[in-house]
């Protein structure tokens, strides 16, 4: 699905470009007054819409009570005594500081350094997901994939991604194409669409102000057939049959895409859910900018994101000086916008700033990236190539190594949405027998166990690159053939589970621990939590086999499950076999590939992560791992009482030689 997508994406977006027509022109001060409405009118559609994050699910806050006015917030402006960062903001400062680093088109490499440097705590969902897989040691877009990144789904890249298309001003095709590529960092499949409409309306919105036409134009650049894209009509037919019943057509979406979404992806944080409450806000606001901000926080769900973002687009569309000043200069006494200052209270080295001095430096990049694909400025005015595209940069994408086993067929892509259509070549080393190496993919049926060391290259843009890479071929898994399952809690406790704050649906999780040895690692009914009682206290889970006959072992496979917000990793690991003498005793030192987290903070933490961890052969009639269980202290009143607990997908046992 999610191959399948990037690939009519291509073909839309090319299609789309050949059609955009000459050559757009718009002066300096225009250009810098509409950038300037993007960043102000994203800040005050955060702030706004803060305090009614995730508060209107069942039913949108009624129009008696428009408007909301900034409420508890007023006090926070004042206390900064200007705007203050949030996740709606604080990512695409990142990303400015980042196109200033590296240029304007980082890698994905890059990109990841940037997380890893600022990014250290307040960050949920697809967002923690990716940065603990950034831990580990991937690079976008596997940070997102859907098989890794449990959260692809989520609202994440719709409130971050903005900075894209406002650097690319009239140019929709390569706005839409960078907006998808950079989505990729958290999400995947058909919850990257949101961002890449939104990325096609920025870019339209300098020169469009008719909300309805801003919307059809931007719809050209994605695929038809797409879910998001299909809503976003549906919100516009809705439109047209209830033009005055704005609550009718938001219950007709929330009960498409909430009440009735598929168990897997059903959550108030939804990407498509909330993407659509924006374009509702957008239609029924009808280009009002108190109206739509109003509606953008009734319509609910995870609603400061969709404030900030229409906001924002708003602001693009009619520019900052026709912002209202009661929204943007709310404190008495101040004479520009958030008193021209921007607080970092969220970001590690993110310094504070001037905004008038934010908008400048992205004026300036925007003018980079203008002149980069066929642009100029000439005299007061900027000439823009509206038929631009974006071509992602060549590099190699970095995500877990293939899981290769003598006897089990594998179709292993090296390849990702970034560089697929770029030519791959295998330049040194022997692959494993019977796997054959094609453009990217590894396929076939491992014949015999061992580590294959090889080299891949990889071609495009004029350059090429090359990447060793270390490939194992385990043999059977041991635990197939066990009598027993050693582990200290054998069932799910489902009172518990219920009574968690859990982000993910519910058929993902298991019911007992057999599930560790079936041979799935992803998807419904594959995660094991060792939740036992609503008692909160530190417990050490173990997981593990015994053989009626001793075995010979020198490497465990370990899969990690999901993680909550709150708990599901631990905070140390050690291996013991059972001796001649039926005692349980350490293997002492072992090593893990990758290595395992380098803290138990919540941040570092990665989702469907594997571990092969080898220590010196032992015979033995059984084996276990032990985990010391960690759990987070959390915002959310209902993990106040629940017990620490491990999230385990799969535990292999092996004899490499």
């Amino acid at each position: 699905m999610k191959k399948a997508i990037t690939g009519c994406l291509a073909a839309v977006l090319l299609a789309a470009a050949t059609q955009a027509g000459a050559a757009e022109k718009i002066s300096k001060e225009e250009l810098k007054d509409k950038i300037a409405g993007a960043w102000i009118g994203q800040m005050v559609g955060n702030i706004y819409g803060l305090p009614f994050e995730n508060k209107f699910v069942d039913e949108p806050a009624p129009e008696s009570r428009f408007p909301f006015g900034y409420t508890k917030n007023l006090d926070k402006l004042a206390k900064f005594d200007g705007a203050f960062s949030d996740d709606d903001t604080d990512v695409e400062y990142i990303y400015l500081m980042l196109m200033e680093k590296y240029g304007i088109e980082p890698t994905y490499a890059n990109m990841r350094e940037g997380w890893m440097h600022h990014i250290r705590d307040r960050v949920w969902l697809a967002n923690r997901a990716a940065l603990g897989l950034m831990h580990l040691g991937y690079t976008p877009p596997f940070t997102g994939a859907e098989e890794l990144n449990p959260h692809w789904y989520q609202i994440d890249p719709q409130l971050i991604n903005e900075i894209w298309a406002y650097t690319a001003p009239g140019m929709p095709a390569y706005a839409v194409g960078k907006s998808d590529w950079a989505a990729r960092i958290t999400s995947d499949s058909w919850a990257v669409a949101p961002t890449a409409l939104y990325g096609a309306m920025y870019a339209e919105a300098f020169f469009e102000k008719d909300i309805k036409k801003l919307i059809e134009k931007g719809l050209r650049y994605l695929p038809q057939d797409d879910r998001y894209v299909k809503g976003v009509r549906e919100c516009l037919d809705l439109y047209k049959q209830y033009p005055d019943d704005w609550v009718k057509a938001r219950q007709i979406i929330a009960d498409e895409f909430y009440v009735n979404e598929d168990p897997m992806t059903k959550t108030i944080w939804n990407a498509d859910l909330n993407g659509l409450m924006g374009i509702l806000s957008m239609l029924y606001g009808k280009g009002d900018f108190q109206r739509t901000l109003d509606l953008s926080c009734a319509m609910g769900f995870d609603c400061d994101n969709q404030a900030a973002t229409v906001s924002g687009l708003l602001g693009v569309m009619y520019g900052a000086k026709a912002l209202p000043k009661d929204l943007t200069m709310p404190i008495e006494g101040w004479t520009l916008p958030f008193n021209d200052r921007y607080i970092n209270v969220t970001r590690f080295d993110m310094p504070d700033a001037s905004i008038q001095d934010i908008i400048n430096r992205t004026y300036n990049l925007a003018i980079d990236v203008v002149k980069a694909n066929g642009g100029k400025v000439q005299g007061d005015k900027v000439v823009i190539n509206p038929n631009a595209k974006f071509n992602p940069p060549l590099e190699f994408c970095i995500g877990p190594n293939p899981d290769l086993t003598v006897g089990i067929p594998t179709d292993y892509d090296f390849a990702c949405a970034a560089n697929k259509d770029y030519k791959w070549a295998l330049t040194a080393g022997t692959l494993p027998q019977g796997l054959t190496f094609n453009n990217g993919k590894l396929s076939g049926t491992p014949a015999k166990a061992g580590r294959y060391g090889i080299t891949l290259s990889l071609t495009g843009n004029g350059k090429t690159l090359a990447k060793d890479f270390n490939l194992v071929v385990k043999p059977r898994n041991l635990a197939m053939s066990a009598d027993t399952i050693y582990t200290n809690v054998r069932a799910l406790n489902e009172a518990v589970l219920d009574s968690c704050w859990i982000t993910f649906g519910k058929p993902m999780y298991a019911k007992t621990v057999d599930v560790i040895r079936d041979g799935v690692k992803k998807g419904a009914g594959s995660v094991f939590y060792s939740l036992a009682s609503a008692s909160k206290q530190p417990k050490i889970d173990y997981f593990g086999y015994g053989w009626e006959k001793p075995v010979a072992v020198n490497m465990v496979e370990l899969n990690t499950g999901c993680l909550e917000e709150f708990g599901g990793w631990f905070t140390s690991l050690n291996i013991q076999y059972l001796d001649g003498e039926g005692r349980w005793r350490d293997v002492g030192s072992y090593t893990s590939t990758p290595a395992l987290p380098a803290t138990d903070i919540v941040f570092f933490q990665p989702h469907f992560a594997q571990f092969l961890i080898e220590f010196p052969e032992v015979t033995t009639r059984g084996i276990r791992v032990l985990l010391d269980t960690k759990t987070q202290d959390h915002w959310h009143k209902y993990t106040k009482n629940v017990s620490n607990f491990t999230s385990i997908t799969e535990l292999g046992v092996y004899d490499l030689k």
